[in-house]
């Protein structure tokens, strides 16, 4: 075979290469078939995004296996990270989160992966135990748990060894750990 003849069989393949279509018409598409397509968000979706760290803590392993195995919106965390008052950059190293995919998420409006919705549902699930605990205390004052969890996270604790919670935090044992330290606290055992 000539050059030439390779040169011909290469474009022949190439024109039944598909041409790649705009997002417009790739969101016209879903519309036709009923079916999401990436990036564009349903009201399902939206409705998700907001999570409430008590419903958190207070739903069962039942629940919370299916909010994990669901996918929890990434666009979650802009809302977790303004209301705990710390940087993005700090919440992702906490949690362990690999920076680029999770912001390549929020861009598309992905949900994380089970992995990563089971650490985020962990730390709300912490935040949820300190509203609960503050609930049964009694306190009357108002007190902003996630703004205090957000800055306990990051507070050497005796009970871990002079280690910090955050450094916990990526796993679910760590969780049960850091919890158990905090219902410890409540009872006064590492007051």
């Amino acid at each position: 075979m000539t050059k030439r003849g390779n040169f011909k069989k290469k474009t022949e393949l190439s024109d039944r290469t598909p041409v790649p279509r705009p997002a417009a018409a790739k969101a016209q598409l879903s519309k036709r078939s009923a079916t999401p397509v990436k990036g564009i968000v349903t009201k399902k979706a939206k409705q998700s995004t907001i999570i409430s760290p008590r419903s958190v803590y207070t739903a069962s392993g039942v629940e919370r296996i299916a909010m994990i195995r669901r996918g929890v919106p990434a666009v979650a965390l802009n809302e977790i990270v303004r209301k705990m008052a710390i940087s993005k950059e700090r919440l992702y190293a906490t949690l362990r989160f690999p920076t680029s995919t999770i912001d390549r998420k929020i861009r598309n409006n992905d949900a994380l992966s089970a992995e990563h919705s089971e650490r985020l549902l962990g730390l709300e699930r912490l935040i949820g135990q300190v509203e609960v605990m503050l609930s049964q205390s009694g306190t009357g004052e108002k007190f902003d748990a996630d703004r205090w969890v957000g800055a306990w996270l990051d507070h050497p604790l005796p009970a871990l060894g002079g280690a910090r919670p955050a450094e916990y935090m990526d796993t679910i044992e760590g969780q049960e750990l850091v919890s158990g330290l905090l219902a410890q606290s409540q009872s006064g055992a590492y007051g």
